[in-house]
């Protein structure tokens, strides 16, 4: 069965086009050490959110904010922006500052970890590997939101999500053991953070209200 959260993504990390641009706006970058990178964020951005959701608490927490805060729309309208085209208020500074919220309330402490592993795997730097982060965020958001909700027939049904997410980090790891890596970083402490971070920091991110 396809994983459409996973397709979506993929077509877009697979077009050297959009690679290129990433690679200019983050200030310059080799196209495959950016590539990497970006295959790198998902994983531990999809990795991140399926350990949220497998938790009551957690599931619950996030199925509420892509329900109140995404239609799945707004990726067409990032993309655009990416690839360089976008005429909306804020543009790529508004993208990036939407983008860092995301991170900064889903990885929470492990985020400096997490890009200090993505940027040694890649050999992207660290600040540019932090910056192609808070601009992939909301994408990857995005994303989730637009499959999520045409899986479910127009809502959202947390055992798909959770499917999606989990085969979408396996997929980046296959083969890749510095992707799996990643996955065992975010899951070494068990402490519940995640879902703490989530269900505080991302409600409002994308202007909705609770």
């Amino acid at each position: 069965m396809s994983n459409q959260f996973a397709d979506i993504l993929d077509q877009h990390l697979n077009d050297d086009n959009f690679i290129d641009n990433l690679s200019q706006q983050i200030g310059g970058a080799e196209r495959e050490q950016t590539r990497a990178a970006a295959n790198g964020i998902v994983a531990a951005m999809s990795s991140a959110m399926a350990k949220t959701a497998t938790t009551e608490k957690g599931a619950s927490g996030l199925m509420g904010m892509l329900d109140a805060n995404h239609d799945g729309s707004i990726i067409d309208d990032v993309m655009n922006m990416v690839s360089g085209g976008g005429g909306q208020a804020g543009g790529q500074a508004g993208l990036m500052q939407n983008g860092a919220g995301i991170v900064n309330s889903l990885l929470g402490g492990k985020q400096g970890g997490i890009i200090d592993m993505i940027s040694k795997m890649s050999g992207l730097s660290g600040d540019k590997t932090g910056n192609l982060m808070s601009m992939l965020a909301p994408i990857i958001m995005s994303a989730l939101s637009k499959t999520g909700k045409q899986q479910g027939g127009g809502g959202f049904d947390i055992g798909g999500i959770l499917n999606m997410l989990q085969g979408t980090q396996q997929k980046k790891a296959s083969g890749n053991p510095a992707m799996d890596m990643i996955g065992q970083f975010l899951d070494k402490d068990g402490d519940g953070d995640f879902t703490d971070d989530l269900l505080g920091g991302l409600g409002g991110l994308f202007g909705g209200k609770k």
